[in-house]
């Protein structure tokens, strides 16, 4: 397996966690969720003269697929989502930038060029990453899972989980993925989320307040 570097960024007014994958073989990358204002994400990705094979996005909320277009046009590279949130990306009503106007100009983005679904391998950068489809806090929700490193987008926080009061989210859904999906991998598995710091898949299991098996 290839060596990845794992660089986060936080993006927007949101402070959103995004992900540069990096091959260090190769100098190859993935990115993972371009939230708002993505200019640090793009000067790292020029700085480095790193070639951008694709970008992964867990959901389609606006501090997540914010920077989606700009990434895309600069770097020209397609963009995977998973078919239950296709249309959110060109409908700033499903995305949420019309619900929140204060912070952005409705965002709307290009098709996606690639769906996601449950059980899907995906082949990039020199990179392996295994597709769960964890709905709940958005339909259309996923987590990517590569070796030990879980990307889980706003599923999964440290001690904490989504929000499952905006359309489409559903508590019974959200705490079913936990359960059902995420729990069942190994107890060192890092979870890098969607807000705020890393945490283990064994460590929420303990101590995780609201989905606690420990």
């Amino acid at each position: 397996m290839a060596a990845m570097k794992i660089v986060p960024f936080v993006l927007g007014p949101i402070q959103t966690n995004g992900y540069l994958l990096v091959n260090e073989e190769t100098n190859r990358a993935v990115v993972i969720d371009p939230g708002m204002n993505p200019k640090p994400l793009l000067n790292r990705i020029a700085q480095d003269s790193i070639q951008l094979d694709a970008i992964l996005l867990t959901h389609a909320h606006l501090d997540h697929m914010g920077g989606v277009d700009e990434v895309r046009k600069a770097c020209g590279c397609p963009v995977y989502i998973h078919d239950l949130e296709a249309d959110w990306l060109t409908d700033p009503a499903l995305n949420g930038s019309l619900r929140w106007s204060h912070m952005t100009p409705p965002l709307t983005t290009d098709p996606a060029e690639y769906a996601l679904e449950e059980g899907m391998r995906l082949k990039l950068a020199g990179f392996e990453f295994r597709v769960l489809h964890t709905p709940g806090h958005s339909p259309g929700s996923v987590s990517f899972l590569h070796g030990k490193n879980l990307f889980s987008g706003d599923v999964l926080f440290r001690e904490s989980v989504g929000r499952t009061d905006l359309p489409g989210g559903r508590e019974a859904d959200l705490f079913n993925s936990i359960r059902g999906k995420l729990y069942r991998l190994d107890p060192d598995v890092t979870v890098y989320n969607g807000h705020g710091p890393k945490t283990t898949i064994g460590h929420e299991m303990a101590h995780n307040p609201y989905v606690r098996l420990g």
